[in-house]
């Protein structure tokens, strides 16, 4: 007998789809808790995928093909702990108290880079008034200029010697010093208490209070500097064309790298990854690791030289310009140029906010542009005007620069320094934990501490750096090849030796190689001692020849 219908038991299920029939001749039915469980789950796929819009980084490991139950098991509890944070981090967007506000042009004719300065401050509250000023320092410019981590300090560096450091806040003067020499760049360390001055032949550390701490000798004629935060480097760049990473907690030169390529013209950071970006006279762009001697990527990005460079938060965009008269919007991710614009004037500076504002110092102006860039637009559109603009009093550009955690943008120019509210371009809500702007002493000296424990190896820089937690594919047997744990640590100074076995010229040769070699290790250190001892002991036996052979004949000394 053929069955139509179903009662529907009350409370329990209820018939959805009448159509679908079994081959007896009974219909599907669904019980409200099946149903209840589908629209969850939709809910849960849609919060997914809005949350992976704003912080999701890359697709989930794909277990299907996966053969071994452990190791899916536990790529399965990746995967879930990863959608966890996802998620938490999209719902913990209702406790941000603080949220950033543009301008808004009121109709479609009015233009908000014709707001004036003075207009702005009218219509603010007072502190926020009291961050817009100007610093008048017209005998010993121009000035660059450097924010501290979390934005509370401010160094100043003129061109002529002037090397100042200040609570911009509340103008309060921390030091001054005027070193007499020409200052190429200043840049501020792992907080407010060291910061280094490239001066006209070395690099100098000095302290808060202005006293010189360490000369570094091997960074000579420096015209760029950038400080890796998370890894406790210093890299600077300077006529001579290579790029040298010191690390500032322990005093080490990590490595040297020769760009070959001259002189270069800028230098950027990608905060991302801690990849120094390098722009050069031919208009090309590399990216450089102290790990690689060869450039890891290599990008023709301009028609003349590159004269700045400056990489968004989230390491996905690279805005650069040129002496081509051009401002080009590169995808770092496929190193495709997205979007390219004209400047009236070879831009020297530039420079992109927390919020995504670009600044743009050319000539005797500053644009300053909002959406040259959207991650989660599938195709950029152009911007056809500029956000804020400022200038046109005869002060040439030296640099721009975005104050972390405020609406304030910082110029320098050849008359000094300027400070102007920009809406909107700070981040509204900051992660105490990792960078404070209202820390106090104690809170200072337990992030330094806290900094050098968590400190990054210079080997773990990488365009990718998630390849830290890529499984090791190697077997248990290549591994043992490689290192035997049991074996007794080897005498490097021995190992030295014994390869260069046999005639003298052999070890001499050899031990030439290996100081060529840009890595600083403890081998690096020991060929190193072995080389001074043997140039001690040929300058010992040049000087007994020359003794011997007298005044005349000495010059025919054999020297080594």
């Amino acid at each position: 007998m053929d069955v139509k219908t179903l009662e529907k038991p009350s409370g329990i299920s209820r018939i959805f789809n009448s159509d679908s029939a079994t081959n007896n001749g009974a219909v599907v039915v669904a019980s409200r808790t099946d149903l209840a469980s589908n629209k969850q789950e939709r809910e849960r796929v849609r919060r997914l995928r809005e949350a992976n819009k704003s912080y999701g980084r890359g697709r989930r490991v794909n277990t299907k093909d996966i053969k071994d139950k452990k190791l899916r098991r536990n790529l399965k509890t990746l995967n879930s702990k990863n959608e966890s944070a996802i998620l938490k981090a999209k719902d913990a967007e209702i406790l941000l108290e603080n949220t950033g506000g543009f301008l808004e042009p009121e109709h479609e004719l009015e233009r908000t880079y014709k707001v004036r300065q003075d207009e702005i401050v009218n219509d603010i509250a007072l502190e926020t008034a009291k961050k817009r000023f100007e610093l008048k320092l017209d005998a010993l410019g121009p000035y660059v200029f450097d924010y501290s981590r979390n934005g509370r300090e401010l160094l100043l560096g003129g061109r002529k010697g002037h090397v100042a450091a200040m609570d911009w806040r509340e103008g309060k003067l921390t030091c001054e010093v005027q070193l007499g020499e020409t200052i190429r760049d200043v840049k501020w360390l792992h907080n407010n208490q060291y910061f280094a001055a490239s001066q006209k032949k070395n690099v100098y550390i000095y302290d808060r209070n202005g006293v010189e701490l360490h000369c570094l000798k091997r960074h000579q004629e420096v015209t760029h500097m950038e400080f890796l935060p998370y890894h406790f480097l210093l890299g600077t760049i300077g006529t001579t064309g290579v790029l040298k990473y010191q690390d500032v907690s322990t005093g080490q030169l990590v490595a040297e790298v020769p760009t070959k390529l001259g002189q270069p013209v800028s230098l950027g950071q990608n905060p991302y990854n801690a990849i120094l970006h390098v722009g050069h006279q031919n208009g090309a762009v590399t990216l450089w690791s102290p790990n690689s001697q060869e450039p890891l990527v290599k990008l023709l990005a301009h028609r003349g030289p590159v004269r700045s460079l400056a990489m968004d938060r989230e390491g996905r965009y690279m805005v650069s310009t040129g002496q081509d008269m051009k401002m080009a919007v590169w995808d770092i991710r496929m190193f495709k140029e997205v979007n390219s614009y004209f400047t009236r004037q070879p831009a020297t500076s530039v420079a992109i906010s927390d919020s995504g504002l670009t600044a743009v110092g050319w000539g005797t102006q500053t644009s300053i542009w909002k959406g040259l860039f959207d991650k989660n637009a599938p195709v950029q559109q152009k911007v056809q005007s500029p956000y804020m603009s400022w200038g046109g009093e005869g002060n040439r550009m030296e640099r721009v620069r975005w104050c972390p955690f405020e609406d304030v943008l910082g110029i320098g120019h050849e008359t000094g320094f300027s400070s102007i509210i920009v809406p909107g371009a700070g981040e509204a809500n900051f992660d105490a934990l990792e960078i404070n702007p209202f820390e106090n002493t104690k809170q200072r000296q337990e992030a330094e501490v806290k900094g050098l424990l968590n400190k990054l190896q210079p080997g773990m820089i990488a365009l990718d750096p998630n390849f830290v937690g890529n499984l090791d594919l190697r077997s248990d047997k290549e591994k043992r090849a490689e290192k035997d744990l049991d074996a007794a640590a080897p005498d490097i100074e021995e190992e030295i030796r014994n390869r260069a076995r046999g005639k003298n010229g052999a070890l001499k040769k050899y031990l030439r190689k290996q100081r060529r070699k840009n890595i600083i290790d403890e081998k690096r250190l020991k060929i190193d001692e072995i080389w001074k001892e043997r140039q001690k002991m040929n300058n010992k036996k040049r000087e007994e020849q020359e003794e011997d052979l007298g005044p005349a004949l000495s010059r025919f000394a054999k020297r080594e």
